[in-house]
């Protein structure tokens, strides 16, 4: 009489237990359903490409595209935004950066950026603080851009960046500013820097 009380105990809670489970699995079903269901949600990147290089953390790495549905034309420009932490003892400095094969020069506001030990500099937008300038091909959301950076200590890096929509969280970026009558200079490392508005000079004329 133990034995079988055991045994219709021990079947019966496997009874339970499955009929609970198979309450349970269409109740959780139920809550992901809908509008609001994670797997109909958009998800950004939560930290983009990433990498570390001799001290230098370089993260949430991303280039703008054009909203979902469209690309950025070829001969056009394209943000490109990162965060860089220099986890060094001592100062560097990002020298310059360069996107073969999709355009033709990198930009940066100030044409170096400075990363003091310890510190972290943030080129996160929502407006672009580097920019692609004449890009070779079209850019689409999910491909990739080829970006190599080069630091003064921590050396070189290259990186494969996605290429992110203009839309969904990254709705209120902004695009690189529609190229203005300003003069621009490139310095020796390949980093373009945007100088003031080029004044014409009068010339001689002949007496």
């Amino acid at each position: 009489m133990i034995r079988a009380s055991f045994g219709k105990s021990a079947a019966g809670r496997l009874l339970i237990g499955a009929g609970a489970l198979a309450v349970l699995i269409p109740a959780i079903a139920g809550c992901e359903a809908g509008n609001d269901a994670p797997t109909l949600e958009f998800h950004a990147a939560s930290a983009g490409v990433q990498t570390v290089v001799n001290g230098i953390r370089i993260t949430n790495v991303f280039v703008l595209g054009a909203p979902s549905g469209s690309t950025v034309p070829a001969g056009s420009s394209a943000g490109l935004f990162l965060s860089l932490f220099n986890g060094g003892g001592s100062n560097d400095t990002l020298q310059s950066a360069t996107a073969t094969g999709t355009a033709d020069t990198v930009s940066v506001d100030g044409g170096t950026v400075a990363l003091p030990a310890y510190s972290a500099v943030n080129l996160t937008g929502p407006t672009p603080s580097v920019v692609l300038n004449n890009l070779s091909k079209p850019l689409s959301a999910g491909g990739y851009v080829s970006v190599t950076l080069t630091f003064a200590h921590a050396g070189t890096v290259k990186l494969q960046v996605p290429v992110e929509p203009q839309s969904y969280y990254w709705a209120t970026y902004s695009p690189p500013a529609s190229p203005s009558a300003t003069g621009t200079s490139t310095s020796p490392s390949g980093i373009t820097s945007t100088s003031g508005t080029a004044t014409p000079t009068p010339s001689a004329s002949a007496s």
